[in-house]
């Protein structure tokens, strides 16, 4: 089982060839989610092999169409191919009202239940909470409504050492000792700390969209293991960034060396570059552990 992130558009405004809009999935042992839908999405979840039905959460940063024009495709390719149960849509409250405009006008009935949620842009809150994940919304500083997302394992349980563990403990014993309490073991006690070994580590994932260059949520990533941090221009085009409300380059490995993060992934390039090693470059010249984030890089932060 793994916590994967799987790059399927790296554009900013416009596709272009083999370019696609923004779109990520992010697969955490059996849940998959997607984070925007940019135009063409889903050929390139087909192009990757990625199971469209086992897809349950979709979140939406915010309603500039490069981040959500590929939905309306999607959620009918998914009616097509006969999903059940619940999809889950989050984002600003524009987005709702959207899609249902859209699914009404073409009298398309899904078989599968639409549930949305309004994200807020202006506190974090914790948007989704599962026995294996917490998905929190981070504000950002854009025209308009715009939230990032901050995915985290929940801690893991202890782990039984093998070599101390007597062979015929009761699953409750195992249940005590993996929650980190002292066991009653034929009359005796089992010291927690001598029978189990520490917990696996639990990642944690910053996707931080269009946004001007900004320190408010410098705490809330705080030692990401990944952070993904848009880098529209090259830093010679600082003062286009501010106007159109983006980020460079070097802002986003600013933000990267600030909150201490393990690895910083910069995508929603500008069309503009070709090329896109220079930028690469020069986000690494302030934080060395940069990736470039384009269509089909894959980061394992647990395999």
């Amino acid at each position: 089982m793994a916590f994967k992130v799987l790059v399927l558009g790296s554009n900013a405004a416009a596709p272009a060839l083999n370019k696609f809009n923004t779109s990520q999935l992010i697969t955490i042992d059996n849940h998959h989610l997607l984070i925007d839908c940019g135009e063409g999405a889903q050929l390139q979840l087909i192009k990757y092999r990625a199971k469209l039905a086992k897809i349950s959460h979709i979140f939406i940063s915010h309603m500039h169409g490069d981040h959500y024009f590929g939905l309306i495709g999607l959620l009918s390719t998914m009616h097509l191919f006969k999903k059940k149960g619940e999809l889950h849509l989050y984002g600003p409250p524009e987005l709702a009202e959207v899609i249902t405009v859209q699914l009404k006008a073409s009298m398309t009935f899904l078989n599968y239940r639409l549930v949305f949620h309004v994200t807020n842009g202006e506190v974090a809150e914790t948007i989704l909470e599962t026995s294996k994940f917490s998905v929190t919304s981070i504000p950002l500083a854009h025209q308009i409504h715009c939230t990032g997302f901050l995915i985290k394992e929940q801690p893991h349980q202890r782990r039984i050492n093998k070599a101390k563990m007597p062979y015929d403990l009761s699953l409750e014993n195992i249940g005590d000792l993996k929650s980190g309490r002292d066991t009653v073991y034929k009359n005796r006690i089992l010291s927690n700390q001598e029978y189990t070994l520490p917990p696996q580590p639990s990642f944690s994932y910053a996707y931080c969209s269009d946004t001007l260059f900004t320190k408010s949520f410098i705490e809330q990533i705080k030692g990401v293991d990944l952070l993904y941090h848009e880098a529209t221009f090259m830093h010679d085009m600082e003062a286009r960034a501010k106007v159109t409300h983006h980020s460079t380059t070097k802002q986003a490995a600013t933000i990267a060396k600030m909150a201490n993060v393990k690895q910083l992934m910069i995508g929603h390039f500008s069309i503009r570059y070709n090329e896109l090693d220079p930028l690469l470059e020069e986000a690494r010249e302030v934080f060395e552990q940069t990736i470039l984030g384009v269509e089909g890089t894959k980061v394992y932060l647990r395999k």
